[in-house]
């Protein structure tokens, strides 16, 4: 958890970025996350240097080479401890005419990090702005994992455009309730093939370290969590930066994040790869038919993106693989030959398990589309047998633009406990964890008018699957007795014999 005087430092550094002639958030964050790339190096140089120096041994791995760069200035000069004690002019000179080109060469972190930081720009205007804001970068606290991870956080949550390419942040606590009812394992092979930022790798990741706390003790376990276990797909090369930083600064050493741009390239080497899919893809509207990869369209004939993204999820699943994804409310009615066949796809050939419908305002203020969660198992073989349903009408924040917390942020969240009736109408969250689990039992005896229900495969198959709650929740109505129309008729007849005697009165009195 940031304090508030960790916050009013990145406050600071965002407002003097502002200020300085930078406006554009993903700018920033950008130009923030290489000087962080930059001090995450000199830290590594330096665990190099003191293990070096305590067994007498040379070093490893050396970052920073002992000569010098090809513009002759020594690389040691383009250390962040280094460079950040230098007069504001000869700092801009150091990282713009030598720290940018050592990113773009890069060869001493073989990482995904140093990888995307090959077309990195610097694009800080001046030497004064440089200055003030490697100075403020250098005295944020960054040895502790969880403040590293939180900082990142709430840098990104002061991204308040849409950005490029439909993309917007899905909300954290979305994210942490989508991963909490996949309960991920050690084992998994996780991707999201939208990754943005990478939160729900990040979430995963959290995820595992507080659950399953014997990956950091278990060499196997261990690697494969730094190494194999995350993998996730953008065909933003800036998104792939902040991301790949994200993880970093949330402890993981070398995730697989891509450039890769989904529902185009064909998936030789994806097929049936991943055990787990945690996904909220940009859902843009139509794709060009011809530039589509075909292995999707043999899986659905579309040009729907929406639908291509479901394709493409079966596609990377391997067979007993889940998914949790977010998907435009038109997927579980729309009445194209396409929707309808995907969804009997997934309820028939697969194994549907969860229809989540989610707040009408649930993305604001990027996007007011309404949206649900579908989980699904792929099998390959069917399997569904019920699909459990659930209507979420509040997540503990406002529906409006501002999105503002309704409730004490320990009563937030899909973890809160205890809270009462009246809280529970706003947060619904921690009630989807606890009737999800009750899915195969109790829920089953719900009635439709019920917050949530069960529905049985031959019902769906009956309504042509049509996978929109509404479709199957049942309303009450309450009663309203009326008067039978000769009462109405009488009356009005009364009330007419009033008025035409009031009437009489009153020309009597003026006649």
């Amino acid at each position: 958890m940031l304090t508030g005087e960790i916050r009013n430092q990145v406050d600071a550094i965002w407002n003097a970025f502002w200020t300085g002639g930078i406006s554009n958030p993903l700018e920033v964050i950008e130009q923030i996350t290489y000087l962080l790339f930059l001090r995450r190096l000199d830290d590594l140089h330096t665990v190099e240097e003191l293990k070096a120096n305590r067994f007498g041994k040379p070093m490893e791995r050396s970052i920073f080479p002992d000569d010098n760069d090809p513009k002759g200035r020594p690389f040691a000069d383009l250390r962040w401890s280094r460079f950040k004690n230098f007069e504001a002019r000869e700092m801009f000179s150091v990282v713009a005419d030598h720290v940018f080109p050592f990113l773009q060469r890069i060869g001493g972190d073989e990482s995904t990090y140093a990888h995307h930081m090959k077309d990195a720009r610097f694009t800080i205007p001046k030497a004064d702005l440089l200055a003030k804001v490697v100075d403020m970068i250098d005295k944020v606290p960054m040895e502790d994992r969880d403040t590293k991870g939180d900082l990142y956080e709430y840098m990104l949550g002061k991204i308040a455009t849409a950005g490029q390419n439909g993309q917007f942040r899905t909300p954290r606590h979305i994210i942490q309730l989508m991963v909490e009812l996949m309960e991920p394992k050690p084992t998994d092979l996780v991707c999201d093939p939208a990754a943005g930022t990478c939160g729900f790798l990040v979430a995963v990741g959290e995820y595992l370290r507080q659950r399953h706390p014997e990956i950091l003790r278990d060499p196997e376990l261990r690697e494969h969590f730094h190494h194999k276990l995350f993998h996730g797909f953008d065909f933003d090369n800036t998104m792939l930066r902040i991301g790949s930083m994200n993880l970093l600064l949330h402890g993981v050493e070398n995730p697989e994040v891509v450039y890769r741009d989904s529902l185009s390239q064909d998936h030789a080497g994806e097929d049936e790869k991943y055990t787990l899919v945690l996904a909220n893809p940009p859902f843009a509207g139509s794709l060009d038919y011809e530039g589509t990869a075909k292995d999707l369209l043999a899986i659905v004939k579309t040009k729907k993106t929406e639908l291509l993204f479901l394709a493409l999820f079966l596609r990377l699943l391997k067979p007993g693989g889940r998914a949790a994804v977010i998907v435009p409310d038109g997927v579980l009615f729309g009445s194209s030959k396409a929707h309808k066949e995907l969804r009997r796809m997934l309820v028939e050939d697969q194994k549907l398990e969860a229809v989540i419908s989610l707040p009408g305002g649930v993305f604001r203020p990027y996007a007011g589309v309404s949206c649900g969660i579908l989980i699904f198992t792929k099998t390959n073989s069917g399997g569904t047998d019920h699909v459990w349903f659930y209507d979420m009408q509040a997540d503990g924040w406002s529906l409006d633009d501002k999105r503002n917390p309704l409730l004490d942020e320990e009563k937030l969240g899909a973890l809160a406990t205890g809270l009462t009736e009246a809280e529970h109408t706003k947060n619904n969250l921690p009630d989807v964890l606890t009737r999800w689990i009750q899915r195969t039992t109790t829920e089953r005896e719900r009635d439709r008018t019920a917050q949530s229900f069960c529905v049985p495969k031959a019902e769906l198959a009956a309504k042509g699957y049509d996978l929109s709650l509404n479709r199957h929740k049942e309303v009450v109505h309450e009663a309203v007795e009326h008067e039978s129309p000769k009462q109405i008729m009488a009356e009005l007849k009364r009330l007419e014999v009033e008025i035409q005697h009031g009437m009489a009165e009153l020309e009597g009195m003026l006649g």
